[in-house]
């Protein structure tokens, strides 16, 4: 299941913090990560994963 997590953080880091977290301060973190700029939401998303 991580790994489908990994693949949607790559896509959509949203999605991907949002499957793993819910709605809640890391995803409304990374959505402004993401619209900051596309690496830092992908890393971020990628991070909150593997932590959990």
């Amino acid at each position: 299941m991580d790994v489908i997590r990994i693949l949607l953080s790559i896509l959509l880091p949203p999605v991907g913090v949002f499957l793993q977290v819910g709605i809640g301060i890391h995803f409304w973190l990374n959505i402004l990560l993401t619209l900051l700029g596309y690496i830092p939401g992908i890393i971020h998303a990628i991070y909150i994963i593997i932590r959990r």
